[in-house]
């Protein structure tokens, strides 16, 4: 009966359970590419020489919001 309760009207419950098959392995095939797109990401950082430690990801992060507060003073000034 709930099942019959989420149907649009006039629509069927194969059409129901058609569009539900096809959604779920759309669904399934962007998430196999996402995963294949992070396996190879990771690869790529792994044959690069792992890429930037916390430090220097935070450090960088740090001088850029340094850098936008400098700017927004200047502006403040005018």
């Amino acid at each position: 009966a709930s099942l019959e309760a989420a149907l649009r009207e006039g629509e069927s419950l194969t059409q129901f359970i058609e569009e539900a098959v096809v959604a779920a392995a759309a669904w399934r095939r962007v998430q196999a590419e996402f995963v294949t797109r992070g396996e190879a990401a990771i690869e790529r950082w792994k044959r690069e020489g792992g890429g930037r430690t916390v430090d220097d990801v935070m450090d960088d992060l740090q001088a850029r919001l340094d850098e936008a507060k400098r700017r927004a003073a200047q502006r403040a000034r005018r």
